[in-house]
């Protein structure tokens, strides 16, 4: 029914448990996948190469930088995340939804590429929440969290960009909020190919009145 497949930019301040709610709807929505960022950064301790990032040398990064291989790239916190053209134009062509795991700064990117994408925004029920968790994780030092908690707030102040926004402060209701996005989004009108209406004999082919003018 749907020509090819959709885009769904999924972003959010870092710890907002965006990855989480991504993997779940792959392992939950049939025809979706998710989109692997590479990036510069190593890995963490439960991180796969080519699963959660691709891990690459700066020097590679740079390169695909030059022949344009990204539909968006950033620098973060001194390490370069960037998205795969390819993977997307591939999965998209063989009516595949592909989600993105993103940054505001990349969501920003993809919005002057992809207009036609769909664009949700996830946020924390609130910062000190968000505090705790990014402390939980303890995965970066007091000063990087604190950097991370006023990008958030500045993210956060820009949830009008986005189509959709969703509160992660319970995960099985946050996780069937983007299911119910990706299920709507799917059926909208303006996304379906009529072909088989017709085939099916639910609506009927176009007619040309007899005196009409062909221009």
């Amino acid at each position: 029914m749907i020509q090819k497949g959709l885009l769904f930019v999924v972003s959010g301040p870092s710890g907002v448990g965006k990855s989480t709610l991504c993997k779940t709807m792959v392992a939950q929505v049939p025809q979706t996948m998710l989109s692997v960022s590479f990036t510069t950064r190593g890995p963490r301790p439960d991180e796969q190469d080519g699963v959660d990032y691709c891990f690459i040398r700066e020097s590679r990064f740079r390169e695909m930088i030059q022949r344009d291989q990204f539909v968006e790239w950033a620098e973060v916190y001194g390490n370069l995340y960037g998205t795969p053209q390819r993977q997307l134009d591939e999965a998209m062509s063989q009516s595949t939804d592909v989600l993105l795991d993103i940054d505001a700064q990349g969501a920003r990117q993809i919005m002057k590429r992809f207009p036609g994408a769909v664009y949700v925004f996830v946020t924390p029920p609130s910062l000190e929440a968000l505090r705790t968790r990014l402390c939980g994780r303890a995965l970066d030092s007091s000063d990087v969290i604190q950097r991370r908690l006023q990008s958030a707030s500045e993210e956060i102040a820009n949830f009008r960009s986005y189509h959709y926004l969703i509160r992660n402060e319970e995960l099985t209701k946050a996780t069937k909020e983007l299911e119910s996005i990706i299920c709507a989004e799917r059926v909208k009108t303006e996304r379906l190919n009529t072909q088989w209406l017709r085939q099916k004999g639910l609506i009927e082919e176009p007619t040309i009145k007899e005196n009409s003018t062909i221009v």
